[in-house]
């Protein structure tokens, strides 16, 4: 096949390129050249094309003329330039692949939502505040996917993507904290569910499902069974070698919350119980396409040698002071610790 990538060169992209070249696609890149200048330089089966999405669809100019199979589109955010993607590409491509995420639905408060669940909307139409309303902005960015190609587009809704090459370290955190040792602040209750999806089993199913043209939406998750928190932290510990010798303490959520923890950042992976369903979405429809997971010890692993590279640049940006340092972690155990003798 030939397949077009929006992106390419940053973290899941870089993978799905990783995975075309395995099954012997062709791929042309159209990005920046920003991100991972060089990284796929004198590789043959790939050619790169320099633009930038944020011009309309004159960014396409380039590309003109040309066929493929399918497009990947790895960084829509805006609905704007996204509708003029589609735009550009309605003929030029027989599936347009969107990248979109978990946070398009409109409420996570029940466990087991389905691609059928009601989607997020925005009150201002016109708002591009992808901070304040990425959900929202994804589920319209969907909309404007299925209205340029129909039965053609392909919508994947990823949880939380990890592994090797994330620059948010919201996984990262972990199996660095864990390696690390000591008394580890533990956020909520063992049982509270957990899911998240390494990069490599996103864009292997991603470059699988392509040859076999699923359309409509899948949520694209895991691991293949439930996952607690707990469980998660115990494989941590039993995976990762910890020095000196860790030990976990849970703290309470009302507890965090009073102390100006933040979900997802403060502590990565960790949401209020009023969202828990962002950990537990279906994912039937996925396994039942291909989806398949590496082991969990294979994902923790090989992100902490990356972490441990030369290759690791730590989050930047917005996601600069994603988890806790150990100080800010130091003094809310004591806080903790205080509270349970009181």
């Amino acid at each position: 096949m030939k397949v077009l990538v929006l992106g390419g060169t940053r973290f899941l992209g870089r993978h799905l390129v990783a995975a075309l070249l395995a099954r012997h696609h062709e791929v042309t890149l159209f990005n920046r050249g920003r991100s991972g200048p060089g990284l796929f330089d004198g590789v043959a089966q790939i050619e790169q094309v320099q633009g930038d999405r944020a011009d309309g669809e004159a960014a396409f100019a380039a590309l003109a003329g040309r066929r493929w199979d399918a497009v990947i589109d790895t960084c829509g955010y805006v609905p704007r330039l996204v509708r003029a993607a589609c735009s550009a590409l309605r003929s030029a491509v027989d599936t347009y692949v969107f990248v979109s995420s978990i946070s398009v639905y409109a409420d996570f408060s029940a466990p087991d939502l389905t691609e059928d669940a009601p989607l997020a909307t925005l009150d201002d139409p016109a708002s591009e505040d992808t901070a304040a309303h990425y959900g929202a902005l994804k589920a319209a960015c969907e909309r404007e996917v299925q209205a340029a190609f129909g039965s053609r587009a392909f919508l994947v809704r990823p949880g939380l993507i990890v592994g090797p090459f994330d620059p948010t370290g919201r996984f990262t955190y972990w199996p660095q904290r864990v390696a690390a040792g000591g008394e580890i602040l533990a956020p909520g209750a063992p049982a509270d569910p957990l899911q998240f999806i390494d990069a490599r089993d996103l864009a292997e199913w991603i470059v699988r499902a392509l040859t076999r043209g699923p359309g409509g939406a899948y949520n694209v998750t895991g691991p293949g069974t439930p996952l607690s928190f707990g469980t998660f932290l115990e494989a941590c510990l039993r995976t990762l070698d910890p020095t000196p010798p860790a030990q976990v303490t849970w703290c309470a959520e009302s507890f965090l919350l009073a102390q100006g923890v933040t979900p997802w950042t403060g502590l990565p992976l960790w949401v209020p119980a009023s969202d828990r369903g962002v950990h537990a979405v279906s994912i039937e429809r996925a396994v039942a396409a291909g989806l398949s997971f590496r082991p969990l010890a294979a994902t923790l692993t090989d992100t902490l040698a990356w972490a441990r590279s030369p290759q690791f640049t730590p989050p930047a940006g917005a996601y600069a002071n994603v988890g806790l340092t150990r100080e800010r972690e130091a003094a809310l155990l004591q806080a903790w610790h205080a509270t349970q003798r009181a």
